[in-house]
């Protein structure tokens, strides 16, 4: 009994103390980094190699053409390979 006493408290307390060091790490390097790099909320930058095109989005003009916008675009069904 005593020798599991004294191989599985050093365990325990060697635990406890890598938790809170990883996490008072943690903690301050977080911190750290949003210091010196902080967030940036917007929107995304496109990725390389896009045209000018494909990054401008253009509104429908009225609720019928976003209708008639939403009828040709469809997502296709699988009856085909039923």
């Amino acid at each position: 009994m005593g020798m599991v006493v004294v191989i599985s408290l050093p365990l325990i307390l060697f635990s406890l103390l890598l938790g809170f060091g990883c996490y008072y790490l943690g903690r301050a390097r977080g911190r750290q980094d949003i210091r010196t790099n902080p967030q940036v909320f917007g929107v995304p930058a496109p990725p390389p190699g896009t045209g000018s095109e494909a990054t401008t989005f253009t509104y429908p003009s009225s609720p019928a053409a976003a209708a008639a916008a939403a009828a040709t675009k469809f997502k296709p069904d699988n009856s085909a390979n039923v």
